[in-house]
C-alpha cells in the first residue's frame, strides 16, 4: 500500500510500520523461469466506443466555484461505475488535462470535481475508455471502477501502448505490448479481507521506496484505492494499491499483502524502465482462455 506521495518527479512517501508485521507470512519459492503468458480470448477491435458523426452533443454546464479537485486523497462520490471494469481490450489512448478541467458524470451531466495536470506533483495520465460525440470517459484516478466524462478541450491526447494483466487465480501478471505478451511473473496479492481489487485501472505515478523492505526498488503507486478502506490498518486508511517489489521472494504465489501486487526486483525494474504512466493495468480472477 503506498500512503502518501510527497513532491518532485520522483515523489517520496511515508512509511507504514503495520506493513512490516503483516508482511511475515511464509510463501513458496521463486521459479527461475516464468510461466508462458496466457492466451486470451480474442477481442474486439475498438479501444473505445466510436461516436456516431450525427450524434447530438450535450452542452457541457458550466463549473459553479468550490469544486474539489482530484489528488491523492479518495475522489468525490457521484461518478459513475466503469460498464467494463473486467474488459481485457488493451485501452490505447490517455489524455493528459493542460489545466484545471471539470470532470462530470455522465455527457451534459453535472460537473462533480476537478482534474488538475498534476497530482503530487506528478504528470496525470487517464486511459480512455468511452467516447460520446463532443465527450470522453477516463478511468478516475484515487477511485476504483469509476469513470469521469470530459467534455473537448483542456486536455492533449497521449498514446498507450502497454497494458499490465494480474490474474487472482494463479498469481500471474502479464505485460502486454501493443496487445501482444511480452512476459509473465509470479506475483503476491491481497490477503482475505484485503484483497487486490479487481477491474481496470491504472499506473498513477512512480515513488521511491519508502521503507528497506521494499527492496531498494521504485514503486508504482496505481489509481485503485482499497475495496473496503475500513479493513485496511489504521495507517493505510487512503492509501493506494501499489505495484512494488520486497525484501524477499518467499511469499510469491500467495495472498499476504494489504492489497498491493508484489513482484521480483528484477520484473519490478523492467517494469520501470519501460511502462509509462497512465498504462492501463486490469486485475481479473482469470483470462478466458481460447
Amino acid at each position: 500500500m503506498i500512503e502518501r506521495w510527497g513532491r518532485g518527479p520522483l515523489v517520496a512517501v511515508v512509511g507504514v510500520p503495520a506493513l512490516l508485521v503483516l508482511a511475515l507470512l511464509v510463501g513458496v519459492a521463486l521459479r527461475a523461469d516464468a510461466p508462458a503468458p496466457t492466451r486470451r480470448a480474442a477481442a474486439p477491435p475498438p479501444t473505445v466506443a466510436v461516436p456516431h458523426e450525427d450524434e447530438t452533443v450535450p452542452p457541457a454546464a458550466p463549473a459553479p466555484p468550490g469544486l474539489p479537485v482530484i489528488d491523492y486523497d479518495p475522489a468525490p462520490a457521484g461518478f459513475p461505475a466503469d460498464p467494463h471494469p473486467l474488459d481485457v481490450t488493451p485501452l490505447t489512448e490517455g489524455v493528459t488535462p493542460t489545466r484545471n478541467i471539470a470532470a462530470y458524470d455522465a455527457p451534459g451531466g453535472r460537473p462533480r470535481a476537478l482534474l488538475a495536470p498534476t497530482i503530487s506533483g506528478v504528470e496525470l495520465t487517464m486511459p480512455v475508455v468511452q467516447r460520446r460525440t463532443g465527450w470522453t470517459a477516463v478511468l478516475l484516478p484515487s477511485a476504483s471502477r469509476r469513470l469521469a466524462w470530459l467534455p473537448d478541450g483542456g486536455w492533449s491526447p497521449v498514446v498507450l501502448r502497454d497494458q499490465i494483466v494480474v490474474q487472482r487465480r494463479t498469481h500471474q501478471l502479464t505485460w502486454y505490448r501493443h496487445g501482444r505478451p511480452v512476459h509473465t511473473w509470479p506475483v503476491s496479492l491481497g490477503q482475505p479481507g484485503q484483497e487486490t481489487p479487481l477491474g481496470r485501472t491504472f499506473i498513477l505515478g512512480t515513488t521511491p521506496p519508502p521503507e528497506p523492505v521494499y527492496g531498494g526498488v521504485d514503486v508504482f503507486a496505481l489509481g485503485a484505492v482499497p475495496d473496503d478502506p475500513e479493513a485496511m490498518p489504521t495507517g493505510l486508511r487512503g492509501a493506494h494499491i501499489g505495484l512494488h517489489t520486497w525484501q524477499d521472494d518467499d511469499t510469491l504465489g500467495e495472498d499476504v499483502t494489504n492489497g498491493c501486487i508484489r513482484l521480483t526486483r528484477s520484473a519490478q525494474r523492467t517494469l520501470l524502465d519501460e511502462v509509462r504512466p497512465g498504462t492501463e493495468l486490469v486485475v481479473v480472477d482469470a483470462l478466458t482462455t481460447s
